[in-house]
């Protein structure tokens, strides 16, 4: 009879053993000890060793993980965007962002049991075109210039933008906050890369946010927004626990 020993030992010793999913050093999730609501929430701050969060939404801190605006983000249980929780995150070593947002990914699946599943529909979106005259995004030539951002990073940040009430604006006292009807701001510039923007918005009484984005965007960079409808990316929430497991 032929001794197979030797052969699976050796088997077992090439085999890869399964990749594990990055995760920080360190971190600190509970829930937040006051709710301060939607005026003042989702403080997040990231370097590129931490991220911490000061009354953040389960709702924001996926969004941050996946990259996703605010309606990209589907269904759920009720309290996804209004529950509050501190964060405080800690990698081994600096980590580029892609990284960090793999390792919150783990965090929220580990203390959340977050599950989701992706889906597409057809909303009503802006389009974030280029205007063919007028000033351009100046690239940028690497991602530690300061404002250093890709055009879908940047429409991103409009999509959140459009969310903020023009009066929240207008009152230092008030930090605008997000909450305004989502509406999906698509990169369709075909600019590819790092760019270096800077877009100045001095708020009118009376106007709203898409009528002051589309006089500034055009003067300062070049670029507007327009209507239209498209399919989105959806992640869609299955289930996910509301208080995370402890530290």
């Amino acid at each position: 009879m032929r001794d197979f020993g030797a052969n699976i030992l050796i088997l077992f010793l090439i085999l890869p053993l399964p990749a594990q999913n990055p995760a920080f050093a360190v971190a600190s999730l509970k829930p937040s000890q006051r709710s301060v609501g939607p005026d003042y929430n989702n403080r997040l701050t990231l370097s590129p060793t931490a991220i911490t969060g000061r009354n953040v939404t389960l709702k924001r801190l996926i969004g941050e993980a996946y990259a996703l605006q605010p309606h990209q983000i589907a269904a759920g249980p009720s309290w996804l965007g209004v529950a509050e929780f501190d964060l405080d995150a800690k990698a081994d070593a600096p980590s580029p962002k892609p990284e960090l947002d793999r390792m919150l990914q783990t965090l929220l699946a580990e203390r959340f049991h977050l599950a989701f599943h992706r889906d597409t529909r057809e909303l009503r979106v802006y389009q974030l075109v280029t205007t063919g005259n007028g000033p351009k995004p100046l690239p940028a030539l690497d991602a530690t210039i300061p404002g250093a951002t890709t055009m879908q990073e940047f429409a991103n940040l409009l999509a959140v933008r459009l969310t903020i009430p023009s009066s929240a604006e207008s009152d230092p006292s008030r930090p605008g906050i997000a909450s305004g009807t989502p509406i999906p701001v698509i990169d369709q510039t075909g600019l590819a890369g790092l760019f270096q923007l800077r877009l100045e918005i001095q708020p009118e009484p009376g106007a709203d946010m898409f009528a002051l984005l589309q006089r500034a965007l055009p003067a300062q960079l070049g670029l507007r927004l327009v209507p239209a409808k498209a399919p989105v990316q959806l992640l869609v929430i299955d289930r996910a626990d509301k208080t995370p497991l402890e530290n």
